[in-house]
């Protein structure tokens, strides 16, 4: 029997039939790298074409032109125009109050309605005065029959001169007495100092009222006054006589014309302003006192501008801009197609659909009037005014 010592081999000594295989495995790395690259050669080589052909048709591709609404810029004589707010001041305008103590007899006005001067409003108690009334003109009757006799009997030279004088006297002051009760009755009835508008009454019939006490509103509507302020820097271009023109959010779309009436003769030392009166017809009424309003004032001198629609004006943070139409380079035909260019402008002064350009344009200028924000400087554009919007300088929009 062999013991397991007598066939285990030596370490130095390699098992038989086994052979290393390192030099297979590098052939089949070698023979996979081999296989790979024309692959991934080719597929690059696919790709490079393509993307060259990609490039060549880009190149050859022809922007067709954009559309565009086009207007001319044109200059206008134009009267400047100096924003300001103001509010409604009625020319004559109070809350009547009464002139003496009593009780509400009879209201003789409806809330809200229109009265002229010297109509009656409201009646209070006068049975006392009308008692004292009666006593006071009695006296003065008897005082008047009492000088008629001194003065006979002062012909006949029966009385002296100081008993003729004193009768006189008596009768002058028994007659100041009647003046006098007859004008406190007449206190103890309110009228209208004015014509005009009535607001809501304060009072009731049977309420004891004091001297002073508020009865109703009373407005005088047409005309009306719009007080208004202005930096000292107008003050050369205020006179009277300026037109003005007033609008507020209570009437959108209408505009009030009035005229300076007077301008104060200081400057306010805390704002540096200038306060301005102007006066505006009001047959309808619907301007009311203390009402806030949007005034313009239009100056005597006038200018030459040049308006651009608002619409055609592209804002940025850069500045504002306008899109020019001019020709372009000449192509392989000959036509030269019509192209964009960015034109940077500073504006002024806004009027309906258009604003004052005080840079930037000349007249003559053909700009693109709508839809800027679509267009790039150079892109070529075609003129098609077919759907172009109507701008005005006072426009009258619709009521819809």
């Amino acid at each position: 029997m062999v013991s397991p010592e007598a066939w285990t081999p030596t370490p130095t000594e390699p098992q038989a039939g086994l052979k290393p295989r390192r030099p297979k495995r590098l052939r089949w790395a070698v023979f996979g790298t081999l296989i790979v690259l024309p692959v991934a050669g080719g597929i690059v080589g696919i790709k490079l074409l393509q993307f060259r052909e990609m490039g060549a048709a880009v190149a050859r591709q022809v922007i067709p032109p954009q559309p565009v609404n086009v207007v001319a810029v044109r200059e206008e004589q134009w009267q400047p125009r100096v924003p300001s707010v103001g509010t409604v001041m009625a020319v004559q305008g109070t809350v009547v109050s009464t002139e003496a103590d009593g009780i509400v007899r009879a209201i003789e006005f409806e809330a809200g309605s229109t009265v002229q001067a010297g109509d009656e409003l409201v009646v209070l108690d006068s049975e006392v005065e009308q008692a004292q009334l009666r006593a006071a003109e009695a006296a003065a009757d008897w005082a008047r029959v009492s000088f008629g006799r001194a003065k006979e009997l002062s012909v006949a030279r029966s009385i002296s001169q100081a008993e003729l004088d004193s009768a006189d006297a008596n009768l002058k002051q028994a007659d100041a007495q009647v003046d006098n009760i007859r004008a406190v009755i007449a206190r103890k009835t309110v009228r209208a100092p004015f014509a005009g508008k009535l607001g809501i009454r304060r009072i009731s019939v049977g309420q004891f009222l004091v001297k002073g006490s508020p009865v109703v509103s009373l407005q005088s509507l047409d005309p009306v006054y719009v007080e208004f302020s202005l930096p000292q820097q107008r003050l050369g271009d205020l006179t009277e006589g300026l037109k003005i023109g007033v609008s507020t959010d209570a009437y959108p779309g209408q505009r009030f014309e009035g005229t300076i009436t007077a301008v104060n003769p200081d400057i306010d030392p805390v704002t540096r302003n200038v306060r301005v009166q102007a006066t505006l017809a009001n047959g309808e009424g619907r301007l009311r006192p203390g009402m806030f309003v949007s005034v313009e004032m239009i100056l005597a001198r006038s200018e030459e501008v040049f308006f651009v629609p608002s619409t055609a004006v592209l804002h940025a943070p850069f500045g504002d801009s306008l899109f020019v139409i001019e020709e372009g380079e000449a192509g392989p035909d000959g036509a030269k197609p019509l192209v964009v260019r960015q034109r940077l402008v500073r504006l002024g002064t806004r009027q309906g659909d258009f604003v004052v350009a005080t840079e930037g344009v000349q007249a003559g200028d053909r700009i693109v009037s709508t839809g800027v924000f679509k267009l790039r400087p150079g892109m070529p554009v075609t003129i098609d005014n077919t759907l172009a919007p109507e701008f005005a300088l006072a426009p009258k929009p619709r009521n819809n």
